[in-house]
């Protein structure tokens, strides 16, 4: 999959990547439940996501399931973000976040051990 997903999509994704398959019928009723939208919006942004490579749906039942892992857009995503407002350049995205103080000393330790962690392989 190389489209950039859309939030509307990514609503779709989390759910099917939280329950496995799903019924077009059973995402439409969450997404009814918890966001509002109505049946025809769900199978349009499903119909995208298939169009994507990123549902795979299958017959009979319109039964959906993700076609890529979570990791795998986030990843894309988190490469797209820092190419198009950093200018390709991870540290910067890093420096920034730090930089906001929406970092807390928890998250710091973590990302502190990640970074000796792979200096270490």
């Amino acid at each position: 999959m190389t489209e950039k997903l859309f939030s509307s999509e990514i609503r779709v994704m989390e759910l099917l990547w939280k329950n496995g398959e799903m019924t077009a019928k059973d995402i439409a009723f969450a997404l009814a439940e918890n966001v509002g939208w109505s049946k025809t919006t769900t199978y349009t942004v499903i119909k995208k996501c298939v169009e994507k490579g990123a549902v795979i749906r299958t017959d009979p039942g319109f039964v959906c399931k993700a076609a890529v892992s979570k990791n795998e857009v986030q990843e894309s995503e988190a490469f797209e973000l820092i190419d198009r407002l950093f200018d390709g350049s991870a540290d910067l995205l890093v420096s920034a976040l730090i930089g906001s103080g929406k970092v807390s000393s928890e998250q710091l330790k973590n990302l502190r051990e990640m970074v000796k962690t792979m200096g270490e392989e």
